[in-house]
């Protein structure tokens, strides 16, 4: 699946402070956040946390976790927004918000749900990115990447796919259930989906570049500070293509569930994958994506990524799972639409390639969330 293998730099630790901010302190963030500080070793780890910011500086992160037993970490200084991890002054930032690290930040981990028809978060971020930052992307979908590139074309961006199932509990309490996958790997230019890409990201994708290089560089470190001093076993690190195949094999359970819950009427994937009709219906959404994918990445899907047939057995047997889009519906939230739905129709669509049952189901679920919003907005305007 072509690695890079962390043997290609040695595990050493820093010879100075590195800092890292984590974007994003819900489960996900938490829990990677907690795996990479090690002050010990020279990594000193912040958190941005926005509802539950109170709770972490005051407390810290409460972690009760499968892999690693229950235990809290304490960051090294906890914000509550991007402007103030950036040191932008501003009236409402408390005078005991500590000043950002004097050399800038080294890494920018973003762990938000991505919400690019809501906010840029290429723009919150913008005051944390120095000359010698990294971005990192632990996010779902596809072309989440494209925004970053486009106002940050020479930093080091590394893009990121997880399968964890973490939740917070309560505002800084988080609790790891199962087994966790961190897939990252370098990214240039491999998700840009303007109609000039019509070949494949594999052919433009220069192995030799500056960018390529450095991305390549950070993989392999943030590889070995997780696994080495974090002792998360499951951390892949993949070049770039390879990275993009993993964020579209996502999409054949992302795309094919999360959508359908919703327009179903709230059922969970096990029940949807027991009626008939609806199996047929999940089936072909995962081979849609199965054929299209090679098409608009130029490789193969590698055969250790799970077929739509072992998708759909693994469902059988996780009963009760609800997707995070029928979720964030009920809970009145918008939802992670264009990345999930909305993306890969447009970049396979600039490729040359038609997804014809994701662009269905793109279709009826925004103007569903945009039927909903604008009901919302009446109701809010009668009170």
């Amino acid at each position: 699946m072509a690695h890079h293998s962390p043997a290609n730099v040695p595990a050493a630790d820093p010879t100075k402070p590195v800092h890292i901010v984590f974007v994003g302190a819900g489960a996900v963030g938490c829990f990677y956040a907690s795996r990479l500080h090690y002050p010990d070793h020279n990594i000193h780890v912040s958190l941005i946390g926005r509802s539950n910011y109170a709770a972490l500086a005051k407390d810290g992160v409460q972690l009760q976790t499968r892999s690693f037993g229950n235990y809290v970490f304490h960051p090294h200084a906890v914000y509550p927004s991007a402007n103030a991890a950036g040191g932008v002054p501003n009236s409402s930032t408390s005078s005991d918000v500590p000043p950002p690290p004097p050399g800038g930040w080294d890494y920018v981990v973003v762990t938000t749900k991505a919400l690019p028809d809501r906010v840029d978060d290429s723009a919150t971020i913008a005051p944390l990115v120095g000359p010698k930052s990294t971005i990192v992307l632990i996010q779902n979908g596809v072309g989440v990447e494209a925004p970053y590139r486009a106002r940050f074309p020479d930093t080091t961006i590394i893009s990121g796919v997880t399968i964890i199932s973490a939740e917070q509990v309560k505002p800084g309490v988080i609790r790891q259930n199962r087994w966790t996958r961190l897939h990252i790997g370098p990214y240039t230019t491999s998700a840009e989906s303007s109609s000039s890409s019509a070949s494949p990201p594999s052919a433009s994708v220069d192995p030799n570049s500056a960018l390529t290089k450095r991305g390549t560089e950070a993989t392999e470190r943030l590889t070995d500070w997780w696994t080495r001093l974090g002792g998360i076993r499951d951390i892949d690190p993949l070049d770039e293509v390879g990275l993009q195949t993993v964020r579209w094999h996502k999409l054949c359970i992302n795309a094919a569930f999360n959508p359908s819950a919703v327009l179903s009427g709230g059922r969970g994937n096990a029940d949807m994958a027991s009626d008939p009709e609806m199996r047929i219906h999940l089936r072909a959404i995962m081979d849609e994506i199965w054929a299209a994918a090679p098409r608009i990445l130029g490789r193969p899907f590698p055969s250790e990524l799970a077929t739509p047939d072992k998708i759909l057995a693994s469902t059988d047997r996780n009963k009760g799972a609800r997707p995070s889009m029928l979720l964030d519906w009920e809970a009145g939230r918008p939802l992670e639409l264009e990345v999930i739905v909305g993306n890969p129709v447009r970049i396979a669509r600039a490729r040359g390639v038609e997804l014809p049952r994701m662009q269905s189901l793109y279709a009826l679920l925004r103007s569903a969330q945009s039927v909903r919003e604008q009901k919302q907005k009446e109701a809010k305007g009668k009170l």
